[in-house]
Protein backbone atom coordinates (compact mmCIF):
# COMPACT_ATOMS: atom_id res chain seq x y z
CA UNK A 1 0.00 0.00 0.00
CA UNK A 2 1.26 3.46 -0.93
CA UNK A 3 -0.18 6.75 0.23
CA UNK A 4 0.58 9.88 -1.75
CA UNK A 5 0.26 13.49 -0.60
CA UNK A 6 0.75 16.36 -3.05
CA UNK A 7 1.67 19.93 -2.25
CA UNK A 8 2.83 23.06 -4.02
CA UNK A 9 -0.11 24.05 -6.17
CA UNK A 10 -1.46 27.56 -6.36
CA UNK A 11 -2.13 30.60 -8.50
CA UNK A 12 0.62 31.85 -10.79
CA UNK A 13 0.78 34.33 -13.64
CA UNK A 14 1.51 33.21 -17.20
CA UNK A 15 5.24 32.73 -17.62
CA UNK A 16 5.68 31.95 -13.96
CA UNK A 17 6.95 28.84 -12.19
CA UNK A 18 5.70 26.35 -9.65
CA UNK A 19 7.13 23.25 -8.06
CA UNK A 20 4.82 20.39 -7.11
CA UNK A 21 5.91 17.83 -4.57
CA UNK A 22 4.55 14.41 -3.71
CA UNK A 23 5.43 12.57 -0.52
CA UNK A 24 4.96 8.81 -0.57
CA UNK A 25 4.61 6.34 2.28
CA UNK A 26 5.92 2.81 2.12
CA UNK A 27 9.29 1.11 2.13
CA UNK A 28 9.44 0.05 -1.52
CA UNK A 29 8.97 3.41 -3.18
CA UNK A 30 11.86 2.82 -5.57
CA UNK A 31 10.08 0.00 -7.42
CA UNK A 32 7.20 2.20 -8.52
CA UNK A 33 7.01 4.26 -11.66
CA UNK A 34 5.91 7.67 -10.48
CA UNK A 35 3.86 10.03 -12.57
CA UNK A 36 2.13 13.36 -12.58
CA UNK A 37 -1.27 13.55 -14.27
CA UNK A 38 -3.62 16.46 -14.67
CA UNK A 39 -7.28 17.02 -15.34
CA UNK A 40 -8.40 20.33 -16.74
CA UNK A 41 -12.05 21.42 -16.53
CA UNK A 42 -14.10 19.58 -19.13
CA UNK A 43 -11.18 17.43 -20.24
CA UNK A 44 -9.97 13.93 -19.59
CA UNK A 45 -7.11 13.20 -17.27
CA UNK A 46 -3.78 13.15 -19.08
CA UNK A 47 -0.27 12.02 -18.25
CA UNK A 48 2.05 14.99 -17.82
CA UNK A 49 5.31 13.26 -16.90
CA UNK A 50 6.58 9.98 -15.52
CA UNK A 51 9.80 8.64 -14.06
CA UNK A 52 10.83 5.04 -13.47
CA UNK A 53 12.65 3.79 -10.40
CA UNK A 54 15.87 3.97 -12.40
CA UNK A 55 15.27 7.56 -13.44
CA UNK A 56 14.02 7.23 -17.03
CA UNK A 57 11.59 10.02 -17.82
CA UNK A 58 8.78 10.64 -20.25
CA UNK A 59 6.83 13.83 -20.94
CA UNK A 60 3.70 14.89 -22.72
CA UNK A 61 4.56 16.86 -25.85
CA UNK A 62 2.74 19.90 -24.46
CA UNK A 63 5.14 20.22 -21.51
CA UNK A 64 8.47 19.12 -23.00
CA UNK A 65 11.15 21.69 -22.32
CA UNK A 66 9.06 23.38 -19.63
CA UNK A 67 8.42 20.72 -16.99
CA UNK A 68 10.95 18.50 -15.23
CA UNK A 69 10.11 15.46 -13.14
CA UNK A 70 12.52 14.14 -10.53
CA UNK A 71 12.50 11.70 -7.68
CA UNK A 72 14.39 11.01 -4.48
CA UNK A 73 14.23 7.33 -3.59
CA UNK A 74 15.74 7.98 -0.16
CA UNK A 75 13.17 10.61 0.81
CA UNK A 76 10.31 8.78 -0.97
CA UNK A 77 9.44 11.89 -2.92
CA UNK A 78 8.76 12.97 -6.47
CA UNK A 79 8.63 16.52 -7.76
CA UNK A 80 7.48 18.36 -10.84
CA UNK A 81 9.24 21.61 -11.63
CA UNK A 82 7.11 23.73 -13.96
CA UNK A 83 8.38 26.84 -15.71
CA UNK A 84 7.00 29.08 -18.44
CA UNK A 85 3.52 28.19 -17.31
CA UNK A 86 0.61 28.83 -19.66
CA UNK A 87 -3.10 29.29 -18.97
CA UNK A 88 -3.71 25.90 -20.60
CA UNK A 89 -1.64 24.29 -17.82
CA UNK A 90 -4.48 25.11 -15.43
CA UNK A 91 -5.71 21.84 -13.95
CA UNK A 92 -5.80 19.63 -10.90
CA UNK A 93 -2.50 17.78 -10.77
CA UNK A 94 -2.34 14.27 -9.35
CA UNK A 95 0.60 12.21 -8.19
CA UNK A 96 0.52 8.55 -9.20
CA UNK A 97 2.48 5.43 -8.26
CA UNK A 98 2.22 2.47 -10.56
CA UNK A 99 3.66 -1.05 -10.70
CA UNK A 100 2.02 -4.01 -12.39
CA UNK A 101 -1.60 -4.07 -11.18
CA UNK A 102 -0.92 -1.66 -8.31
CA UNK A 103 -2.06 1.89 -8.99
CA UNK A 104 -2.16 4.60 -6.31
CA UNK A 105 -3.30 8.23 -6.48
CA UNK A 106 -2.94 11.33 -4.40
CA UNK A 107 -5.80 13.69 -3.65
CA UNK A 108 -4.68 16.29 -6.21
CA UNK A 109 -3.48 19.86 -6.04
CA UNK A 110 -4.90 22.78 -8.00
CA UNK A 111 -2.67 24.75 -10.36
CA UNK A 112 -4.17 27.90 -11.82
CA UNK A 113 -2.29 29.97 -14.40
CA UNK A 114 -3.98 33.33 -14.82
CA UNK A 115 -3.21 37.02 -14.90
Amino acid sequence: QVQLVESGGGLVQPGGSLRLSCAASGSVFHIYTMGWYRRAPGKQRELVASITGGGSTDYADSVKGRFTISRDNVKNAVSLQMVSLKPEDTAVYYCNAKRAVSDYWGQGTQVTVSS
